[in-house]
């Protein structure tokens, strides 16, 4: 009975802390983050209450984490890649029209200079304009929203000397709070050092969902496709909220000549880029594993040790080591082949030099692990078959050939696909070695020609002016279609069921 008790007490606690974060997320106008903690919530309680799904409790927390941490993410992208959600369209309509309507002005034509005193009632602000003087009530002056201070007319300046100038400046953050409130009803605050003027709203409602700017008189309709307050001159007011733009965004990438052009040449360097990595890696480890099996080579251990140090260094220490080597000023690269050979390459400003730099870094970065597993593959191969190799007369090359490479090709496949599959998304080296430079001339996205796809995405998300996390979805979309279906078609290639 106790530990019946104990059960329920547990399960209702945590049930009722996961509905407390629901209500929550649903308060903030999380609606999306609500229903995922919604339908986890609620398949775990059915999960882990019902006996006829009692089998299903053991691998619940993977499939719940998988849907948490990959599905929902997944979906989430998509999602938004038919949005046009950006630093400009971050907010829902209703806090965009609060955010217009809170905005305010001062108005020049109700303007007074001013002193401030210092009587033993408290401070006095002492107005001054050509209409008509007026003095505040004393108040205690201090930082933080204060109730707004009557001020009524007068003849007389208070006894005394006002603050020098100074002063007010020490005070300039307590008085940039005060609100000073006159017999007409207006509102004025602090225009400048020397000054206090009245504060109107810069907008106002004037129809259903209409702002109308009170300094221009221009009214701004709310433009459900753009996003946007739009006046009938096109004019639009920032922020905007976000919109379903439908394929708008996937559109852009095959029809914006600024942004497909730059999406194709990004896309086919990717693909070769990747293509290069796993060749050149594969030939240079297969390479290297085959002369550390050959028998007559001593101090294997010591060669072994020395050529996979690579490996065992962090990948961002060596990124950053080699973009100093090829520096093309001081680089020790530039230097040794300017003395060799009179030549000083252009690493970093010359696309065709940068890119062959991004495969010779990243071949040095993954060799050791394809030495690594064609070791380990080799041993496996009968040593009968070099042996009635060598009785038939073939060599090296014709035992690498058609025995070597036909018995370890398919045990590799499936690790050649995911070495293509990370490089295609190999976003630290890019970033650390060149940045995506050189740029690419005349793209309307930051594109450079050293760029992955997935730089490229980073790029438009976080560092365009606009940041158009919208585009950059719909694109991280496409990577997605397109890595998995070359990982499909090279699968199937392989003869590997999935």
């Amino acid at each position: 009975m106790t530990r019946a008790i104990l059960k329920w007490g547990v399960l209702a606690v945590l049930v009722g802390m996961a509905l407390y974060l629901i209500v929550a997320l649903y308060a903030q106008r999380e609606f999306v983050f609500a229903m995922l903690f919604l339908v986890l919530t609620a398949s775990a309680v059915a999960v882990f209450v019902s006996k006829r799904l009692y089998a299903h409790r053991y691998i619940y927390p993977a499939v719940a984490g998988m849907g948490l941490f990959v599905i929902f993410p997944l979906m989430y992208t998509v999602g938004i890649g038919f949005t046009n959600y950006s630093a400009s369209n971050l907010l829902s309509f209703e806090r965009v029209q609060d955010n217009l309507l809170s905005r305010t002005y001062q108005s020049e034509s109700a303007r007074y200079n001013y002193d401030l005193y210092q009587t033993d009632a408290g401070y006095v602000v002492f107005l001054k304009s050509d209409a008509g003087d007026l003095i505040s009530a004393p108040f205690e002056l201090k930082d933080g929203q204060v109730p707004p201070i009557e001020v009524s007319p007068t003849a007389t300046a208070p006894a005394g000397e006002p603050l020098a100038f100074r002063d007010i400046i020490k005070q300039r953050n307590a008085l940039g709070e005060l609100r000073l409130q006159t017999p007409d009803g207006r509102e004025l605050s602090m225009a400048s050092l020397r000054a206090f003027a009245t504060i109107k709203p810069l907008y106002e409602k004037s129809g259903h969902d209409t702002l109308t700017n009170t300094r221009t008189g221009v009214t701004y309709f709310p433009n459900q496709d753009t996003g946007f307050y739009e006046s009938a001159d096109g004019d639009k007011l920032v922020p905007g909220w976000t919109v379903n733009a439908g394929f708008d965004n996937y559109k852009r990438v095959i029809t914006d000549p600024s942004i497909s052009g730059p999406f194709m040449q990004i896309f086919v360097w990717t693909l070769l880029f990747s293509v290069g990595t796993v060749v050149f890696t594969l030939v240079l480890g297969l390479l290297l594993a085959n002369l550390l099996q050959w028998d007559q080579i001593r101090g294997k251990g010591f060669y072994r040790t020395m050529l996979i140090l690579p490996y065992a260094v962090p990948a961002f220490i060596s990124i950053l080591v080699f973009k100093g080597l090829f520096n093309q000023n001081f680089g020790e690269i530039n230097l040794v082949l300017e003395n060799l050979f009179g030549i000083r390459p252009d690493w970093f400003s010359d696309p065709a030099m940068a890119r062959s730099m991004i495969l010779i870094v990243n071949t040095w970065l993954g060799y050791p692990y394809m030495m690594l597993l064609c070791m380990g593959l080799l041993q496996s191969i009968p040593r009968d078959l070099y042996e009635a190799s060598a009785m038939d007369g073939a060599g090296p090359i014709n035992n690498l050939m058609n025995i070597t490479f036909p018995l370890i090709l398919k045990p590799l496949a499936p690790l050649l696909i995911a070495s293509f599959a990370f490089n295609f998304n190999n976003f630290v080296l890019i970033a650390l070695l060149t940045g995506g430079a050189p740029d690419i001339i005349g793209a309307s996205t930051p594109a450079g020609t050293t760029d992955l796809l997935v730089s490229y995405t980073y790029r438009i998300a976080f560092q365009d002016s606009g940041q158009n996390f919208g585009l950059a979805a719909a694109i991280a979309t496409v990577i997605f279609l397109v890595v998995g279906a070359l990982s499909l078609i090279n699968l199937k290639l392989s003869k590997i069921k999935v």
